[in-house]
């Protein structure tokens, strides 16, 4: 069982800052440091400062840090919460979020959350979920981090098996409390949420909800390490999470395409050969390559880039009939999935890779659109798939089994932000 409540946030002083657009940030992991100059240059208060805690030195072209960046970090919110700049409430709140946006198809969108804190809870007992498998990344950062400041400044976007906003938009007001366009064109709008009788609905409503988280999972996990070590009862027991039902109208998935440095010419022919006992291959001009909007199982798009050629790839029957065989006990959800299938029968039945080889990404790269899997194939790649997106109904159809997905099965777009509101955990 989820237990979703308000929190006490700390959060930006709009009026002393000057507006939501010079202090939001996109999440620390997307961030390089040309983009990090830029956030500081647009505020010294951006929550770039804060969320990704490394004091570049442009004169210094390695970009060293100077001194301990967490504990540089704490310093500046305690500073900006003696300026004005950061506020700390004593009332818990809500935070209603809406995005209008242009996905990477060209269609747009509006897609609803809920910021709110979320019990921390082991996988194992049902009620939090990842969606995927991930990539093993340093937490060592974010609980470093978390310690030294006291609070979750990124949230952690998840998807909610039964809907808040249809609570929640009753009570927004006429106005939003703060307004951002992102980098990507998304009209991030962001209004709090005091009525104690909207919260109470919200955290009754997801009592018996299933969260799955689609973006962020580095940050449960850090949140997991965290409430663990300090232990007991708390506001450590908690996270913050941005969280959208599953229901939502604007709620979109795209696919995370596939580039393969395969090796040798030895290799390269042994894939090309294996992939047509696999596949029905038909020629395709480069521009038809996207298989998105394809029926049936196993559908891909391949782009070969020492011959130059694209193909369009149909899964054959007795290819299938092998899937099924070596994925036996899979869910017939999971069997299904386009990434479980490359990951089963190309990666690692006809390229040997292991789950160690797929998680360290030893040859082996993504890429979030055609055009991009394309262009990487002149950094060192010999082929690129091109999958469909995963339909919602999949994604939950996956989610209701114990069965995670393979690494970057899904793209989920757009990303939410930094610095909206930030939760205490301490």
């Amino acid at each position: 069982m989820a237990e979703v409540l308000p929190f006490k946030a700390l959060h930006y002083d709009l009026g002393r800052v000057g507006s939501l657009a010079a202090v939001a940030s996109p999440p620390y992991d997307v961030i390089d440091a040309p983009q990090r100059a830029a956030l500081l240059a647009r505020s010294p208060h951006n929550a770039v400062a804060i969320d990704l805690p490394v004091p570049f030195d442009p004169a210094d072209p390695d970009h060293e840090p100077k001194g301990d960046p967490y504990a540089a970090t704490a310093e500046r919110i305690e500073q900006w919460l003696a300026d004005g700049a950061l506020v700390q409430d004593e009332r818990p709140s809500l935070w209603a979020l809406t995005q209008d946006y242009t996905a990477p198809d060209g269609s747009s969108h509006s897609r609803h959350g809920v910021l709110a804190r979320v019990r921390v809870e082991d996988y194992e007992a049902g009620g939090i979920r990842p969606h995927e498998r991930t990539h093993p990344g340093p937490l060592v950062d974010r609980l470093e981090l978390t310690r030294a400041t006291g609070y979750n400044l990124s949230p952690i976007f998840s998807l909610a098996s039964s809907d808040p906003w249809p609570l929640v938009e009753p009570a927004l007001g006429p106005e939003p409390w703060g307004e951002v366009t992102d980098e990507d064109g998304t009209v991030n709008r962001l209004w709090k949420i005091d009525d104690q009788d909207t919260q109470q609905a919200v955290t009754e409503l997801l009592r018996g909800a299933q969260l799955l988280i689609a973006d962020g999972h580095h940050r449960y996990e850090t949140a997991r390490a965290f409430r663990d070590e300090v232990g007991g009862e708390g506001p450590h027991q908690y996270t913050l999470m941005a969280l959208t039902g599953l229901d939502d109208p604007g709620l979109t998935v795209f696919p995370t395409h596939r580039l393969l440095a395969v090796g040798d010419e030895e290799a390269q022919r042994r894939l090309g050969g294996g992939v047509r006992e696999l596949f029905e291959a038909t020629e395709v001009p480069a521009g038809e390559i996207d298989p998105a909007g394809a029926e049936g199982v196993g559908v891909f798009g391949l782009y070969d880039r020492h011959h130059r050629t694209a193909y369009r790839l149909r899964l054959r029957d007795e290819a299938l009939a092998e899937l099924n065989r070596q994925l036996a006990g899979k869910p017939e959800a999971y069997r299904r999935l386009d990434s479980a299938i490359l990951e089963t029968l190309v990666l690692k039945g006809l390229l040997g890779m292991s789950d160690e080889d797929i998680d360290a990404r030893r040859g082996l790269e993504y890429a979030k659109s055609v055009p991009d899997a394309l262009a990487q194939l002149e950094h060192g790649y010999d082929v690129a798939f091109v999958l469909r997106p995963v339909p919602i109904e999949q994604v939950r159809a996956v989610a209701a089994t114990d069965e995670n997905m393979p690494p970057k099965s899904t793209y989920f777009f757009p990303k939410v932000m930094t610095g909206f509101a930030f939760n205490p955990v301490r």
